[in-house]
């Protein structure tokens, strides 16, 4: 499981340059202001993507909405991965306040998952912000949408383009 913000624009970046000592020093690239962004909660698998959450416009993710996620998750298992449930379900997340509030984590044993723990001093980077998330990111990139439902179709096409092996070489 992993979030990440999608903008409504993102500028597609000019590319870094070195620069001698004595060159002149280039100009910066500046980042046009996005007209609006929306989070996605993914949860995935070795088969593909199990659920997407995506946060309404104003709210926080706070431990009761993560609370309802799992619940959500848990019947997209039951759903899209029969029988997986019975022989556990290893869940990987970041350690987030929402992630590990007392309202979060009885839910997630009540779901039947097994939390895999992470390091309290462990860099909070996941195997989809290299993979899974850069690939999306630069999908997204240089487009313009005028609403969160154009980027969420956008993003829950891109997911349904995505073939079994790219989310096992992960």
């Amino acid at each position: 499981m992993d979030e990440i913000w999608a903008h409504h624009f993102d500028p597609e970046q000019q590319s870094k340059q070195w620069k001698h000592v004595t060159s002149p020093t280039p100009g910066k690239f500046r980042k046009i202001a996005s007209a609006g962004k929306i989070m996605s909660s993914v949860f995935w698998d070795s088969e593909g993507v199990l659920m997407i959450g995506y946060l309404e416009r104003g709210k926080t993710v706070t431990g009761v909405y993560y609370t309802e996620l799992i619940r959500k998750l848990r019947s997209a298992i039951e759903e899209k991965r029969c029988g997986k449930l019975s022989h556990g379900v290893l869940l990987h997340q970041d350690n987030a306040p929402a992630h590990t509030s007392a309202v979060a984590m009885p839910a997630i044993r009540e779901c039947g998952l097994e939390l895999l723990s992470q390091l309290p001093y462990s860099p909070d980077l996941a195997p989809s912000d290299y993979h899974v998330f850069r690939s999306l990111k630069d999908s997204l990139r240089g487009q313009r949408f005028g609403c969160d439902e154009e980027v969420i179709d956008m993003i829950n096409d891109w997911f349904e383009l995505q073939d079994k092996q790219f989310f096992v070489t992960v």
